[in-house]
């Protein structure tokens, strides 16, 4: 009996898996297709980048033949991607070192951004979008706050917030560093002290769109017929919220901070420019400019793949908090 449980249980899961797991395939053709003709359509090549303005014909013809850029896109593309099949991701034709290396060497830097930029989001974002939600379901006037926070948050560009942190801690240091970047290993203070004013231009908006979401979320579960019965019941207030509108509310709010997350792990790159910061994103933005095809076709490939594997398993866990979701897109 309980064997034909687990059997059942695994054939679900398979079930709900197999076609997320067709279309995040095709997903990952679609990009690693896009940015490859797209790298390849910006004026100015690796040849002309490499050797400027007033090389020769025969020294870019050179360049071309070298680096295989003197096929066809189609061949290229064709050969790259059976080489990303058996895992090669290439070898940078700047520094001629394999990419996977140079990613893995700074992808400790971008974890750090982006795991204290997500858990500052989280954080000061999902408590105030829970006040904010249930003030307002009671028509508190505490209610306006939440919204005044989120849309400035949402309002602010990054790069705009960043530069004014740049500007006011350069001309006045508060204890603050702006760039010079510290190992985490190196200096526990330090490190901080450099990742702080990166991490509060972030999370700005990371925090107000959970914020939103997270209102939006328990505004709309707190007019739900099992929430109004258990008010009429005179149940306690916190009881409310933690036993019927959190679950029900959390599958928008777990879907946004999964997409949020994989944004940030694909690259935060606006901020590890602004700070010079030397994690993944400065690094592809640099290769960008450097027309280095090889790392930048596997960089927005692996964010490509963080994002689509994040939007995977926000569906596996709101599947588990809602067994009828898994269910109905199983029959279906």
């Amino acid at each position: 009996m309980v064997a034909g449980h687990l059997f059942r249980d695994l054939m679900r899961l398979i079930y709900f898996l197999l076609p997320r797991l067709a279309i995040a395939a095709l997903t990952m053709l679609g990009v690693s297709l896009l940015v490859f003709v797209s790298l390849r359509l910006i004026p100015g090549g690796f040849a002309d980048v490499l050797l400027g303005p007033f090389a020769t014909a025969e020294a870019r013809a050179m360049i071309a033949a070298k680096f295989g850029l003197d096929e066809s896109i189609a061949v290229q593309f064709f050969k790259w991607l059976a080489a990303l099949l058996q895992g090669d991701f290439g070898t940078s034709m700047v520094t001629r070192k394999p990419v996977i290396d140079e990613f893995l060497r700074r992808a400790p830097v971008t974890a750090e951004v982006s795991l204290l930029t997500f858990t500052f989001a989280i954080a000061i974002g999902f408590p105030l979008g829970v006040w904010s939600g249930v003030a307002e379901g009671s028509g508190s006037p505490r209610a306006a706050l939440g919204r005044l926070v989120g849309a400035l948050g949402a309002s602010v560009p990054e790069f705009v917030l960043g530069s004014a942190l740049i500007f006011i801690f350069s001309r006045w240091s508060l204890g603050l560093k702006v760039g010079g970047f510290v190992p985490l290993g190196e200096d526990l203070w330090g490190n901080l002290k450099t990742m702080i004013l990166p991490t509060a231009s972030l999370s700005v908006f990371g925090i107000a769109l959970i914020l939103r979401t997270t209102r939006d979320a328990v505004l709309r579960t707190m007019t739900e017929g099992h929430v109004l019965a258990a008010i009429g019941r005179g149940q306690a207030p916190l009881s409310i919220v933690w036993h019927h509108v959190l679950r029900n509310a959390a599958i928008p709010i777990i879907t946004v901070a999964a997409t949020y997350f994989g944004f940030l792990m694909g690259g935060a790159v606006i901020a590890e420019i602004l700070f010079s910061i030397p994690g993944v994103g400065y690094y592809i933005f640099s290769s960008l400019e450097g027309r280095d095809y090889a790392v930048v076709q596997a960089g927005v490939l692996l964010a490509a793949f963080i994002f689509v594997a994040m939007n995977m398993l926000a569906d596996l866990a709101y599947a588990g908090l809602d067994p009828r979701i898994g269910a109905k897109r199983t029959r279906t």
